[in-house]
């Protein structure tokens, strides 16, 4: 796809985990805790590394081998742990703030749509100072009746409609498959980060991927 972008986006769609916050460090500690508890084998780091990202249901079924309810209870084990000691284990990406305040400063309103739960990611923003930036924060429902990332894009989309945001030349940006394939779903193009936990390969299908903040906003505002 075309890569030379000259587009006038009217809104932008924002992961969080490895878009625009490295929090491996606190999410890692945290899987490591549950594992601990649950008596299970702890995996190495570099397998723990696929757990940041998706949705962490998913992970727990599909990488762990957890059934059902030993998921579900795996899941409530993280989130309390990680709310205890994981939730501010994280840094703001160079450049990302400075990308935020230019976007904002030209009048083009901000989503974040992040697979981790509604409530916490608003937390996270309000501690980094980042909530200033969006006018809309789209995650999981604690419940996970919101949980796959084409479902919160959706619920992202909707919001900033409903807020009388123009949604009509949407584009995501995130760092892994479920960003590209979540926007897809509602024909919104993605731009992939080089900087977040992704692999080469979860790029395809992406408009484009960026190895800096100032390419990617080039593609964002042009110049």
């Amino acid at each position: 796809m075309n890569t030379t972008l000259t587009r006038n986006w009217t809104s932008v769609l924002f992961d969080l985990d490895g878009t625009i916050l490295d929090s491996a460090p606190g999410i890692i500690q945290s899987l490591v805790d549950t594992f601990a508890h649950l008596g299970l084998p702890v995996p190495p780091q570099e397998e723990l590394m696929h757990y940041v990202g998706p949705p962490l249901l998913d992970s727990l079924r599909n990488r762990a081998g957890l059934d059902e309810d030993a998921a579900q209870a795996a899941l409530q084990i993280y989130r309390k742990d990680f709310r205890k000691d994981g939730a501010f284990d994280s840094a703001v990406f160079p450049g990302i703030i400075g990308l935020l305040e230019s976007l904002t400063e030209a009048g083009i309103p901000l989503a974040v749509a992040t697979s981790k739960p509604e409530a916490q990611a608003h937390r996270i923003l309000e501690h980094f100072n980042l909530s200033r930036f969006f006018a809309v924060v789209a995650g999981a429902t604690e419940d996970e009746t919101r949980a796959t990332k084409t479902d919160i894009v959706g619920h992202a989309l909707a919001e900033l409609k409903e807020a009388g945001h123009d949604t009509s030349l949407t584009v995501m940006v995130g760092d892994r498959i479920y960003d590209v394939e979540g926007a897809a779903a509602f024909d919104v193009p993605s731009i992939i980060v080089e900087w977040g936990y992704g692999s080469p390969a979860e790029a395809k299908g992406a408009m484009a991927t960026v190895y800096s903040t100032d390419r990617l906003r080039e593609l964002l505002l042009g110049g």
